[in-house]
């Protein structure tokens, strides 16, 4: 296997901040015992992965996505609400839809809080799709509407003919072509969120501008690092174990993830790597510049960290570092870090949203 340390670059500065418990969680990372025929950590501490850069862009690569997000926002996206599915933890949960580009109807959750709006947040999903709402309620500041899109081809809402429902087929769904390519609609999904979300809960849009957050997971924050970049409607992000970082690096790491996918095409279909440059989440952040969290893993057998933590480095904004010691690996402290990490959530929209009366 390539070693992929030709991929550091070694000017970049060792920036461990926001870090916490890091010592700590680097020592457990060391010791996870795992039966995959590779090392899930691909050799790298910490030190390492804060130096792992993000790749250069394409010469049109803004270009292309304003336009992209330009479309999406022309979509008219006729929102509509179901019947109440849940009552919780002080908010009501509906079912919803909503149009997106192409003429694809979107499905997914609607979260309205029992008092009046103050902020808004569009939730991602992982690769795994989304069933439920599931411990994305509740959200991470009190008072909060949201809205949980399943994108096109993925969870339980939002199956279509033609484009595969499990990760392996999805992540290759028009992959010869960057403007057919699943990933790019994937990212309008999201914008179209916002517009429904503002559509139906119309006290997020203040005069100066709705400040959306935004909170993606794996395949939710690689899709998430490319939308936000485009999108003013969002204030503040959280990225936990991104997808998509660092596409020339991540070809050479094995992996359990859609990853492999990518890479097993890429050995028959060299030239997918001209595609994979326009959706590179590293490559997006470097043009992010609103506050974003970012929780990447030392050890995680399905997104490899140096492509997680090329999204935190990549970024051209504030920036908070949250350490995790596993992604997508269950371990002894999985829920205390979990548990954290939500309470560090809380703290940053808190911080970076601001009040609202």
């Amino acid at each position: 296997m390539r070693d992929e340390r030709q991929n550091i670059d070694p000017a970049l500065p060792h920036v461990p901040d926001g870090a916490r418990h890091t010592d700590a969680r680097q020592r457990a990372a060391v010791r996870l015992e795992h039966d995959f025929p590779f090392d899930p950590s691909y050799g790298h501490r910490l030190d390492q992965l804060l130096r792992v850069p993000a790749p250069a862009a394409p010469a049109d690569f803004d270009e292309f996505w304003r336009a992209r997000h330009d479309a999406a926002r022309q979509v008219a996206t006729d929102p509509a609400i179901g019947p109440l599915e849940e009552e919780r933890d002080g908010v009501r949960i509906f079912g919803v839809t909503y149009s997106s580009v192409g003429g694809v109807r979107i499905g997914g959750w609607l979260v309205l809080p029992a008092e009046s709006a103050g902020h808004g947040f569009v939730i991602g999903h992982g690769y795994g799709g989304r069933q439920e709402p599931g411990p994305s309620v509740p959200l991470p500041l009190p008072r909060s509407a949201a809205i949980l899109p399943c994108v096109r081809g993925m969870g339980a809402r939002s199956l279509l003919p033609g484009i595969p429902d499990h990760a392996d087929g999805h992540v290759l769904h028009g992959i010869d072509s960057r403007d057919r390519y699943v990933i790019g609609d994937c990212v309008a999904d999201l914008w179209c969120a916002a517009s429904a979300l503002l559509q139906l809960v119309p006290s997020l849009d203040l005069p100066a501008g709705p400040r959306l957050g935004y909170l993606g997971e794996s395949f939710g924050g690689g899709i998430g690092a490319l939308a936000l970049p485009w999108d003013d409607r969002f204030a503040a992000a959280r990225l936990a174990v991104p997808t998509f970082g660092n596409h020339p690096l991540r070809l050479t790491l094995p992996c359990v993830g859609s990853g492999e996918s990518v890479r097993a095409y890429h050995r028959e279909h060299p030239g997918v790597t001209r595609v994979l440059r326009y959706f590179d989440a590293a490559t997006a952040a470097t043009r992010l510049r609103i506050p974003a969290l970012v929780a990447p893993a030392l050890f995680d057998p399905a997104v490899p960290p140096p492509g997680q933590f090329a999204v935190h480095n990549g970024l051209a904004g504030p920036r908070e570092l949250h350490v995790l010691t596993a992604g997508h690996f269950p371990h002894a402290d999985s829920q205390t870090e979990y548990e954290e990490l939500v309470t560090a959530s809380q703290r940053f929209f808190g911080q970076h949203l601001g009040d609202r009366p």
